[in-house]
């Protein structure tokens, strides 16, 4: 069994900075794609991901302000949020595909972290 834990966010003013942490353990065998989706008013979208080998995909929305880092040795993503704006309001989904220890499909997903951005 593949377990999520994320913690980070909160609420900050627009301008502000936060950062996201996300952790995967348990049966891993690899992580292939490990990142960031959110759910805001505009439904649930991918926010930034990270490739093993380091490629990274950023929405449009969040390019030049978000940046994803992660370590795949440890199995955590993190995401730096800045410049942020009322519209990254939303509750952030940390991500992990891949496979586990037994080879199946690994999908597993965080708890979610709720950002608000507000004056």
């Amino acid at each position: 069994q593949v377990r999520i834990v994320q913690s980070g966010g909160g609420l900050v003013q627009p301008g502000g900075s936060l950062n996201l942490s996300c952790a995967a353990s348990g049966s891993i065998f690899s992580i292939y794609v490990m990142g960031w989706y959110r759910q805001t008013q505009k439904g649930r979208e991918l926010a930034a991901v990270k490739t093993t080998g380091g490629n990274t995909n950023y929405a449009d929305s969040v390019k030049g302000r978000f940046t994803i880092s992660r370590d795949n040795s440890k199995n955590t993503v993190t995401l730096q949020m800045n410049s942020l704006k009322p519209e990254d309001t939303g509750v952030y989904f940390c991500n992990a595909n891949g496979l586990d220890g037994a080879g199946r499909d690994l999908d597993a997903w965080g708890q979610g972290t709720l950002v608000t951005v507000s004056a």
